[in-house]
């Protein structure tokens, strides 16, 4: 929901700049002489879209677990984290009272840990609380096969609630804040910093920084929901951070996914849109290549799938009896 960002929305501007943690075309094989067709696996195609009877589950965050041949989706309204199979069958991954929201996910499967931002902005009258509402920040690790919970992350102190999450090669996290400008860095052993503070990443009176995805020449790319700006941090100088140019409109910009070095999808909700973005110049511009239209549903963000294949998520209203992931055909 690839690298694993996370965005983070928080009601308050002024935060502390460390924080301790406590532990984040379908074909047939042509057949050889004298071999049976046991011999060779029949490629089986990608649903173009899944629909699942589940009501107000407002599912946000969304990955593609390969291993299991399964989607992760999370819940802002349940908490609970969820699979999704091909035939549309919902099931339970893991769940904690601790979950008011879950937001962003990320697989992170060489490290197999399932990372999942927690947050409580009102919408699980279940869970919230006085002490929890918009105050409850943290990061939930689980064992992705057994749903088992590893370990969890108190940001309580930040009051950030948080869509994305995204991790490099080392296993860091890195998260923004969209009611903040702020991204939050979090490492492999669970010490929280802040990475990148600077007022050009405010989104004013509306959301700021969102997606955020690392790419492996070593900078960050993400964009801003308010504006549209898409920005390039890199990890060794975050305060030589650059606008990446365009003239394709990007507002609304939600999740991101490197599809390659060179290619960038945007989620952009509300447009309707999701634009597939390319650099030849190691994103200092981008210029778009294609775009899927979602149609009249604000979707969310987006998973890789098959190594090439993109699916985006609808996750349609909190009371609606389903939600559905699309294959993004550009």
């Amino acid at each position: 929901m690839t690298s694993f960002f996370l965005s983070a929305r928080t009601g308050s501007a002024a935060l502390p700049r460390v924080v301790g943690l406590a532990a984040l075309a379908v074909g047939l094989l042509g057949l050889l002489p004298g071999c049976s067709k046991q011999d060779y696996p029949i490629a089986v195609p990608t649903p173009a879209k899944i629909t699942v009877p589940q009501r107000a589950l407002s599912p946000e965050g969304i990955q593609y677990d390969e291993t299991n041949k399964r989607f992760i989706v999370s819940s802002r309204t349940q908490g609970r984290i969820g699979t999704v199979r091909d035939d549309s069958t919902y099931t339970q991954l893991a769940d904690d009272p601790r979950l008011v929201s879950t937001i962003g996910l990320n697989l992170d499967g060489t490290r197999q840990r399932l990372l999942a931002a927690v947050s409580d902005i009102g919408v699980n009258t279940a869970r919230s609380t006085a002490t929890t509402l918009r105050k409850l920040a943290a990061l939930a690790i689980f064992n992705p096969s057994s749903g088992a919970l590893l370990s969890y992350v108190d940001l309580g102190a930040l009051r950030p609630t948080l869509p994305h999450i995204a991790v490099d090669t080392q296993g860091n996290a890195y998260i923004t804040d969209s009611l903040s400008p702020i991204i939050y860095k979090v490492d492999a052993q669970g010490v929280a910093t802040v990475f990148l503070e600077n007022p050009q990443l405010s989104g004013g009176t509306g959301f700021g920084l969102n997606g955020i995805v690392f790419h492996p020449d070593g900078y960050l790319l993400t964009a801003k929901t308010s504006d549209g700006t898409l920005y390039k941090v890199p990890l060794a100088n975050p305060t030589g951070f650059t606008t990446v140019t365009t003239t394709q409109s990007l507002v609304g910009a939600d999740g991101l996914l490197l599809l390659d070095n060179n290619t960038l999808l945007v989620v952009a909700g509300s447009q309707n849109t999701v634009f597939r973005m390319a650099s030849t110049n190691a994103w200092a511009t981008t210029a778009p290549t294609g775009s899927f239209a979602t149609g009249a549903v604000s979707a969310t963000t987006i998973a890789r799938r098959n190594g090439t294949e993109a699916f985006v998520l609808y996750p349609y209203t909190a009371t609606s009896p389903r939600f559905a992931i699309t294959k993004a055909v550009f």
